[in-house]
């Protein structure tokens, strides 16, 4: 049974957020083909298409292995969020008579209050799992790179065999930056349990600092500049 202070406002800070989250990888790329995100796509087909000219293999390994290391870091560290999260669900009554003290809380009932913390940890576990797959697929990376003939071998699917893995490489990438702003998000659930409106306003707040970092900062700006640099090379 639902509690009886769940109002359509609580419902639509979760549609909200929910909406922004799993929307703003779909909105980014229709809207912003000059984004970072976008930018970074074509510059990893540049350095899969490089690592088959380069003399020292392994370099491309190394460079791989920092970034499945900073996934596998990710995903543990959210495990432990996680964990601490539900640990706090077993006392979830003596936090809620602290924090109802506070008189910024809106006055909510223990099932509510509850229930905003069970979402809470919902959205820890969905960036839990995203790490998790993206290291799965950074693994498959690893045997892809592996596997790619070199450029003097003249191999006649030299081209698609490079496309293939990057695009796995920029699917693992994806799925990484999806449990990273699954933290963004998270800051959002956790103003449910203050406040509705306070959790819209965050979400909203969240989505358009996410947005900016893509189009419009230095760093942005910067590889959008490499990019076009790079084009002028033969690949």
């Amino acid at each position: 049974m639902l509690p009886k202070d769940l109002s359509l406002t609580h419902g639509f800070a979760v549609l909200f957020l929910f909406a922004c989250w799993l929307l703003y990888s779909r909105v980014l790329a229709y809207f912003g083909r000059g984004s970072l995100n976008a930018q970074l796509a074509v510059v990893r087909r540049y350095w899969i298409s490089g690592a088959t000219r380069r003399a020292t293999k392994p370099f491309d390994g190394i460079l791989l292995g920092h970034i499945i290391n900073s996934t596998a870091f990710f995903g543990s560290a959210t495990l432990i969020v996680l964990a601490a999260v539900l640990t706090a669900l077993a006392r979830v009554k003596q936090i809620h008579e602290t924090i109802s003290q506070l008189h910024f809380v809106a006055e909510t009932s223990l099932e509510l209050f509850a229930l905003a913390m069970g979402f809470l940890a919902f959205v820890l576990a969905m960036c839990f799992f995203s790490f998790t797959y993206a290291l799965r697929k950074l693994v498959y990376v690893l045997a892809l790179l592996g596997a790619l003939p070199d450029k003097s071998e003249n191999c006649p699917t030299h081209d698609d065999l490079v496309d293939a893995t990057t695009m796995v490489l920029s699917e693992a990438i994806m799925t990484f930056n999806f449990g990273i702003r699954g933290y963004y998000y998270a800051v959002a659930a956790l103003c449910l349990l203050v406040s509705p409106v306070l959790s819209i306003a965050v979400t909203a707040f969240v989505t358009g600092i996410l947005f900016h970092r893509q189009l419009m900062t230095p760093t942005a700006r910067a590889i959008q500049k490499y990019v076009e640099a790079a084009k002028s090379l033969e690949r």
